[in-house]
């Protein structure tokens, strides 16, 4: 109930759509586990793309809805398309560190959908609070998104000179070391569940410790792409029905980009670029008054064309100009 909270100071209208995206986000949900995956299985490539494809259309048809209904028509479905697209694809990036913790933890192919399906159930619910309480603490403390602006640009310049083939250690992760020293873990799957009764004794298994490090995962890159969203729009609405359907699209087109995501190396290039220029952006509101209009107030609809561009060319020239391996280096 307390995402509803989200949206008290909201327009009817909005408090009706978030309801049509409550009830789309369950439904399909509850038909996703309950009917097309009910028993453990390898999903083909075929079917990542369908599902990939099916919550690009379901996601865009919502924005339709949001130009169609919402007091602020272009404005707003321009903002939802914008917080969209960056939070796809600032994701992108999770898709390596999930499979790395896949790997590790030797899961088979048959529980990767089970596994990324009670992430998302915890991304519903960990992305709204980070969201009720960014909108809470801007309320009260408007200069906060001058904060956000900053950190962005920081993340910008971090992620631009980062080394995107650099390792990622679970076993460095302080949850799963304490999940590990204080819960019974069990050796097996056994089964795919997640908990189990042995002995008279309930005990974790490692597919639980596996959702626990994509959990504190996620959370993690939400602290890029929830500042970034918050820069593009301060409404709660716009921010949270955006952030759900681009992991929900992400999860699915896991398993299509899995084994080729590797390829699109510049897409970090092109994130880089996307929040440096979102954080500048809310940073220059402070010049309101003292600057140009034209400067200080950047239209929506030159930001999500930035930002659509700055993707597209990022994946253009990864496929373009393909990545040099040591081994060219040596010839």
């Amino acid at each position: 109930m307390f995402l509803f909270s989200l949206f008290r100071n909201h327009s009817q209208t909005e408090t009706i759509l978030f309801g049509v995206f409550s009830v789309i986000i369950l439904f399909f949900l509850l038909l996703d586990l309950g009917i097309f995956n009910k028993n453990p299985h390898k999903i083909s490539t075929r079917s990542a793309l369908m599902q990939s494809i099916f919550w690009v259309i379901v996601s865009t048809i919502f924005g339709y809805l949001v130009y169609h209904y919402d007091e602020g028509k272009a404005d707003a479905a321009l903002e939802y398309f914008s917080a969209y697209l960056t939070e796809y694809a600032l994701s992108v990036d999770n898709i390596f560190v999930i499979l790395l913790i896949l790997k590790y933890f030797t899961v088979k192919d048959e529980y990767y959908h089970k596994v990324l399906f009670w992430g998302i159930l915890g991304a519903l619910v960990f992305r709204g609070l980070f969201i009720f309480v960014g909108a809470y603490l801007i309320s009260q403390f408007h200069w906060i998104l001058y904060i956000f602006g900053v950190f962005l640009i920081y993340s910008g310049i971090k992620i631009y000179f980062e080394d995107s083939d650099e390792k990622i250690d679970p076993e460095k992760n302080p949850i799963l070391k304490i999940c590990r020293r204080y819960l019974p873990i069990t050796k097996d799957e056994l089964g795919g569940r997640f908990l189990v009764k042995l002995d008279g004794k309930f005990m974790f298994t490692p597919l639980f410790l596996v959702i626990v490090l994509i959990e504190t995962t996620d959370l993690i890159f939400a602290v890029d792409s929830i500042p970034a969203a918050f820069a593009i729009t301060q409404n709660e609405f716009l921010i949270y029905t955006s952030n759900i359907f681009a992991v929900l699209g992400l999860r699915a087109m896991f398993f299509l980009l899995a084994g080729i995501i590797d390829k699109f190396y510049l897409l970090q290039k092109g994130l880089s670029v996307i929040l440096f220029f979102i954080g500048a952006k809310m940073l220059l509101e402070i010049g309101r008054g003292y600057l140009p209009e034209s400067i200080t107030d950047i239209r929506p609809e030159i930001s999500f064309s930035i930002i659509i561009a700055t993707l597209t060319l990022s994946i253009v020239f990864s496929i373009v100009v393909p990545k040099k391996t040591e081994s060219d280096d040596l010839k």
